[in-house]
């Protein structure tokens, strides 16, 4: 299965929705973690655009599982 690489964004005042682009896929984990590495890099302090590397068997269920919504855990006084 491949790895993929994607730029995320979500428009200002709107977490939720994310847009999604696939930037590169790849057969390795160690080459798309040195890609996405390069990436971040890249970008501008200012940008607000994350890479992601996702696993996962085709492009659509690698879209599908970053864009499931996750609730923030939380955190219980004794492990702060």
């Amino acid at each position: 299965m491949p790895y993929y690489v994607f730029k995320m964004t979500s428009p200002e005042g709107m977490e939720l929705v994310k847009n999604l682009e696939l930037i590169d896929d790849f057969e390795s984990f160690r080459e798309a973690k040195n890609f996405a590495k390069s990436k971040r890099a890249e970008l501008d302090k200012d940008d607000a655009s994350l890479i992601k590397v996702m696993f996962a068997e085709n492009q659509l269920l690698a879209e599908e599982q970053l864009l499931a919504y996750r609730e923030k855990p939380i955190v219980m006084e004794h492990e702060k």
